[in-house]
Formats: structure tokens, C-alpha cells, sequence
């Protein structure tokens, strides 16, 4: 509204005469309201993500420490119990081994805590689209956190009109500035929701383990463009083809999603 109401008077009123002329011409993108239902539900779920990067941070920094102090690297996995009680008495300066305590604790706590939480979201999830649930699991390297996490940031899939702007929403499409056949790189990366955009990368990495026609897929894909760049355009061929399946509610058929 700043950089359009060019007068020197501005109020409620003058406002809203302006919106309603904006909402009448189709240049005023209305917003979406998110299901009252799930909207508490999405944001538990977007608060466990933080918390689950936050542990990776943790891992991270044991590995660092040990770097640090030029310790040999410890050949163990900090996911289960009996690993994080070796790292306990892992380095010798107790201040050291006080912090990396810490760590252990707080990854503890974090464990004992996501199990839980991961079945009570699927609970709700089934209560609130159980039939999109069982589809995204369908697809190979899709689990319950990914089709979780995809249910909840689209909410309803109807309210795309097009798998073009839902490509757009899950940023997944390139941004490019042009004018005049000239380019000036990029703008808007950040417009569309962050969260889809991770799930259907990991997706994208995870269809590729142990799936050979995947694999000869993607390096058809890099024989034209760069490894980075053939994972993105799997990754938006895979939105694209979710997309599909939510709106006709059908399984995932690999034949057709890897013919072209």
C-alpha cells in the first residue's frame, strides 16, 4: 500500500477503497487460510524439526571437539544409547568431557521425547487425511516424517490451481530477473514454503538409494546439466508428480514417473 497510494492523505478508509479496487481487477493475491483443525498440529510438527536439526548440531560438534583435540574420529552412532554412553568418557580433559556431557544429555532428552511425538502426529494425521497419508508413503523414499511433513504444509491440495503454482509454492521452480533478453540473476527465492522444499529434496536423494532405474535416471539427467542441478529437477518432477497423485488420489506407478 506504500508504494501505491501516491496521496498525501492516507486512513482506513482511503485504504480500503484501494484494496477493493486492487481485489476487483485481480491485483491483490488473496491469502489462504490454513485448516483451523490442523494448524496447531503443523506447527508441532514444524517445532520437532527444529528440534531434530538442533540434535544434528549436537553430533556435529562431538565430531568437531574431537577434531579440535586431535583425537582419532569415533566410529560410533550418537542415535543409540549404549554409543552416547561410550562418548561420555571419550575425552580426557574433564571440561572437555563436561560439555560433550552436556550434548548427551540434551540427545537424551530429545530421543526420549520424538518417539513419542512422531506416533502422536501419525495419529492425528490419520484423523485428519489418513487417505493422502497412505498414498505419499507410496512412493519410494517418502516415510511418515517426509508424508507428515507434506500433508501438513499443503493442507489442502484443491486450493492450487495448477501444478504449476504449486510447483512455485514448494519453490521448486527456478527464479531468474531478466529484462531487455538480459538476465541479472535471481529474486523471489525465498517466496513459497521452505519446508516443502526440504522434503521433497530429501525425497528426491532418498528415491536414489537402492533404486538402479532411479540412478539411470538421474545420470540420463546429468548427461545435460550438472549433478546439483539434475537433483533439483528430480526433486520438482517429484512435487509435480505428488501433486498429481493428492489431486486424483492415485498410488505412485514408478514406470511412469521415470518413462521421461
Amino acid at each position: 500500500m506504500k508504494a501505491i497510494h501516491g496521496g498525501k492523505a492516507k486512513n482506513d478508509k482511503i485504504d480500503s477503497y484501494k484494496i477493493a479496487k486492487l481485489i476487483r481487477g485481480g491485483n491483490f493475491p488473496l491469502a489462504y487460510v490454513y485448516h483451523k483443525d490442523m494448524r496447531a498440529t503443523r506447527d508441532l510438527l514444524r517445532r520437532r524439526t527444529k528440534i531434530v536439526r538442533h540434535g544434528a548440531d549436537l553430533k556435529a560438534h562431538v565430531a568437531n571437539t574431537a577434531s579440535q583435540y586431535n583425537l582419532p574420529a569415533h566410529n560410533v552412532n550418537l542415535k543409540n544409547v549404549c554409543d552416547r554412553e561410550k562418548m561420555r568418557y571419550y575425552f580426557p580433559d574433564p571440561v572437555v568431557q563436561r560439555s560433550i556431557n552436556l550434548d548427551m544429555g540434551i540427545l537424551d532428552c530429545y530421543q526420549k521425547e520424538l518417539k513419542p511425538l512422531d506416533h502422536y502426529i501419525e495419529q492425528m494425521a490419520k484423523q485428519h487425511n489418513p487417505v493422502h497419508l497412505n498414498i505419499l508413503q507410496t512412493i519410494n523414499g517418502i516415510g511418515r516424517i517426509l508424508a507428515l511433513t507434506i500433508i501438513y504444509e499443503i493442507g489442502d491440495i484443491n486450493r492450487f490451481p495448477s501444478v504449476q503454482k504449486f510447483a512455485s509454492y514448494s519453490r521448486l521452480v527456478k527464479c531468474k530477473a531478466e529484462s531487455a533478453g538480459k538476465t541479472y540473476g535471481t529474486q523471489g527465492n525465498k517466496i513459497g514454503n521452505a519446508h516443502l522444499k526440504w522434503a521433497f529434496s530429501e525425497a528426491a536423494v532418498l528415491l536414489l538409494r537402492h533404486n538402479h532405474n532411479a540412478t539411470k535416471y538421474l545420470e540420463k539427467l546429468q548427461k545435460r546439466m550438472s549433478k546439483a542441478k539434475a537433483l533439483s529437477a528430480l526433486a520438482h518432477k517429484l512435487g509435480r508428480c505428488v501433486y498429481y497423485m493428492l489431486k486424483k488420489e492415485t498410488v505412485f506407478d514408478e514406470t511412469r514417473f521415470l518413462k521421461r
